[in-house]
């Protein structure tokens, strides 16, 4: 079984969220979700938890950061192609998220963006022409 990854993150309005999410191109599992969680798959290894405040309290006694005023996590998807990253982040901005708050990535072998989503959380999208990096790295080394 391929290695799984769970992304917990507290979020102050649950219904504002989820539709966040799934504008973003994530779908809701609800086996997984009910009124204090929601489950967003956005690939079969790829999962972002929402929680209530109050459920994210029970795994962790430390205090709730405000992710619109500190970090302390960035976490980024992949994308097929340049095009695909801009769908993904002018979705974002269209169903309530900050587009582009760090500055973008563009080399010849990858284009990035990001965006906020509306807690917050700091989301980048990369996409990475292998084959162009992998000759970049050749003739770095060469």
């Amino acid at each position: 079984m391929p290695r799984m990854i769970f992304l917990n993150l507290p979020v102050t309005d649950l219904k504002r969220a989820t539709a966040f999410y799934e504008a973003i191109g994530a779908t809701r599992n609800p086996q997984f979700s009910d009124d204090t969680a929601s489950c967003m798959v956005f690939s079969e290894t790829i999962y972002a938890m929402l929680t209530t405040h109050d459920k994210f309290r029970q795994f962790t006694p430390k205090p709730i950061a405000d992710a619109r005023t500190t970090n302390q996590a960035l976490f980024c998807l992949s994308a097929d192609s340049r095009n695909e990253v801009d769908d993904i982040v002018g979705r974002a901005g269209a169903a309530g998220g900050v587009t582009d708050p760090s500055p973008k990535d563009e080399y010849s072998f990858m284009y990035g963006r990001s965006f906020e989503d509306p807690d917050g959380h700091m989301w980048g999208v990369n996409w990475l022409d292998m084959a162009a990096f992998a000759a970049q790295s050749e003739m770095a080394s060469a």
